[in-house]
């Protein structure tokens, strides 16, 4: 790992494979094809409004609903800061949501689970570290690593109407 600040740290992709994955991926949530809990997450953008979308991998765990970003603070985490919100789609089927950042202390058992499910498409985006490794690494990698908990749009806004 380097000398940079890990609050900033993105890896860009954008090679050809890259392309050719997301695509395929895109394409395939788009039909409604879930591939091992692939979204496709969309978000307004922090400057423009207008609605922005990537494949996401979403991560169940005890019932709770997390993205995490493997390649670090990229364009959607920036966006979905800035918004508190956005959608998850699968074919046909939207679901609104709510996001709250989680601090970098909640984080090593969801980076942990998520290298576990994710690997073969992820590893390379996070320094070595992997499912296997011990607690200590995966706190050292979590600030390069947003991750947000989600949940409903709609749960918020009943709250809102009860209190």
């Amino acid at each position: 790992m380097t000398d940079e600040d890990p609050r900033k740290h993105y890896q860009r992709g954008g090679n050809l494979m890259d392309r050719i994955m997301n695509g395929t991926v895109s394409w395939l949530v788009g039909l409604g094809v879930d591939i091992r809990g692939s979204r496709m997450l969309y978000v307004r953008g922090r400057k423009s409004g207008e609605w922005r979308s990537t494949p996401v991998n979403l991560l169940v765990l005890d019932g709770r609903r997390y993205l995490v970003s493997p390649r670090g603070h990229s364009q959607w985490v920036r966006n979905l800061r800035a918004t508190g919100g956005g959608e998850l789609r699968i074919g046909r089927r939207v679901e609104a949501f709510r996001a709250t950042e989680l601090p970098d202390d909640r984080k090593p058992e969801l980076l942990r689970d998520y290298l576990r499910r994710w690997a073969f498409e992820v590893n390379a985006f996070f320094d070595g570290v992997g499912a296997n490794s011990p607690d200590s690494e995966l706190i050292r990698i979590a600030p390069r690593h947003p991750v947000f908990e989600l949940s409903p749009a709609e749960a918020e806004a009943e709250a809102d109407r009860v209190s």
